[in-house]
Parts: structure tokens; C-alpha cells; sequence
């Protein structure tokens, strides 16, 4: 996966059009987008190509529940094989992410006391976003155009209560400029996973599933050694608390219902769609 090409302005019109295109469904049309966009729709559709790897109606095409069906049938995720095959293999999110640090069993059963995490408000291709991080990476991020900034924010800070949480997003930025693969980040989005241990086998056994993938619960559980706690690890991929880079949205159910999704199915949707795009267009 290539990185995206840089530029602020685009970047913005690009996040506004994948929330029309969600809200919108099949029955906004081309012209309509561009219009809202208050672009000429030659524009809109070559800026949006150039972004998402697919025309505005091919992008449409993947947010539909039968496109979740035929990803779960043809994409349907090995773990085992990913697990043999090592994080370097599938794509360039495991180039990202081969550094990440675990927060111990011990600083996390004490609300991370003592831990300053800094945090900051960006932009995203699925929205407005807060991200938060520690000196060793990123350890939080919320997709706030369903629940709210204040909602969003109150979660991430709830799963470590005993942190010192400061705002300082020039901390973050080149991170998160990784995160989302924009052109010109200084160094790739190294993350620092902080929960109880089962939550982290989950989240590593998340990070083996390809871009352009998909994997179910059950297969996740099999995989991390608990093939009866489903209902366990699901709870483990809700709760994960870096979305997107840690990526729950790859897990579905066993129908190729996408299942819920912590902040919300709209993001969910538009990051699948987002994926398999880019992934056909490679």
C-alpha cells in the first residue's frame, strides 16, 4: 500500500466525502458528492481516485453488507499462516507496526499511576479524531463523529485513571501522520499497547490479519489458544483502544455481519471499504 499523497485541503475534503458517502448510501450520485464538495465532479472524482485507489461509485460498492459477505468468503483471514509467515508479511500496516512495547500486567492493574500521556485533537479519513500516546507510542485512539469528542474522551481516559493525561499534539504529530499514511511522516506509528494480558494476545493476534482482510471471533479465540471464549475475545476487540492501527474492524461474524463497533458501524463500514479498495487497486 502506497502512502497517501499530501495535501491538507484534500486530505480534509476526502474524510468529509467517505462520512456523505456512508450516510448517503447508492442513491448519491457523483455529481451530487462533487457538488457538496463544491468541486467540479472531473476534480472531485480524480482528487477522490487518487486518495482511495477506486472511483467515488466502486467506493459506494464496498460499503454494502454483501461486500462484507463476499470479503468474509474470499479474504477470509489464516491466523495460523500469518502467525508462521511473522508481522513483516501481508501489507504495509505490519511494516508499521514491528515495533510496539506492552505496557506490564503489574503498571496496568494500577491504572498506569504515575504515566504521562499526551494527547491531541486531528483529522482522519474517517473522521474527527483524538489520539493519545506515551513516550514509547501511541496507546489511544477514538473516532469521535458518532459519540462525541466529550464521550470519546471521558472513554480513553476512563481505561487509565491514575494516568497523567496532558495535551500536547505536536508530541503526536508525525505519528499520526504515520498512522494514516500520509506522505512525508518522519518515522512510522510505533505503538505502546497498555491492558491485561488475555486483551494483548487478542490485539496480536489483530495485528497478524492483512490489510484487505478479514478474520471472525471464533478464529480469533482459536488463535490466541481459547477457541470456547468468543464471547471473551470479543469483548478484548471492543475494548481495544488503538482503532484503525490495532485493526477490530478486520473481525466479523461468522454470516459476514459486521458485528458492532465501539465507535460506531459507520467508521467501521468506511474502513473496510477503505481497505479493500486500496487493496484491489494494488
Amino acid at each position: 500500500m502506497t502512502d497517501l499523497p499530501q495535501d491538507p485541503y484534500h486530505y480534509a475534503v476526502i474524510a468529509r466525502a467517505l462520512r456523505l458517502i456512508d450516510d448517503g448510501g447508492p442513491a448519491l450520485t457523483l455529481d451530487d458528492l462533487a457538488s457538496r464538495m463544491g468541486m467540479s465532479t472531473a476534480h472531485f472524482q480524480r482528487v477522490f481516485s487518487l486518495w482511495v485507489g477506486v472511483s467515488p461509485k466502486r467506493y459506494q460498492q464496498y460499503l454494502t453488507l454483501d461486500h462484507a459477505r463476499r470479503l468474509l468468503a474470499e479474504r477470509h483471514s489464516v491466523l495460523d499462516t500469518s502467525l508462521a509467515a511473522g508481522l513483516s508479511g501481508g501489507g504495509r500496516l505490519h511494516d508499521l507496526f514491528l515495533r510496539w512495547e506492552a505496557m506490564t500486567p503489574g503498571e496496568f492493574a494500577r491504572g498506569a499511576a504515575g504515566l504521562q500521556i499526551f494527547w491531541g485533537r486531528f483529522d482522519s479519513p474517517f473522521g474527527p479524531t483524538l489520539v493519545m500516546g506515551t513516550g514509547k507510542g501511541i496507546c489511544g485512539i477514538a473516532f469521535t463523529a458518532e459519540t462525541g469528542e466529550a464521550g470519546a474522551m471521558d472513554d480513553l481516559r476512563g481505561r487509565w485513571p491514575k494516568a497523567d493525561f496532558v495535551e500536547a499534539p505536536q508530541r503526536l504529530h508525525d505519528w499520526v501522520r504515520g498512522a494514516f499514511g500520509q506522505a512525508g511522516a518522519a518515522q512510522p506509528a510505533p505503538l505502546c499497547l497498555i491492558g491485561a494480558p488475555f486483551q494483548i494476545k487478542v490485539w496480536e493476534a489483530l495485528l497478524r490479519i492483512p490489510s484487505g482482510q478479514v478474520t471472525t471471533y471464533s478464529d480469533l479465540a482459536t488463535a490466541v489458544g481459547h477457541p470456547k471464549a468468543v464471547r471473551a475475545v470479543g469483548t478484548a476487540v471492543g475494548r481495544n483502544p488503538v482503532s484503525w492501527l490495532l485493526p477490530c474492524h478486520r473481525a466479523l461474524r461468522k454470516s459476514g455481519d459486521l458485528g458492532g463497533y465501539h465507535w460506531g458501524l459507520p467508521v467501521k463500514r468506511a474502513m473496510l471499504a477503505w481497505e479493500a479498495a486500496r487493496f484491489d487497486a494494488a
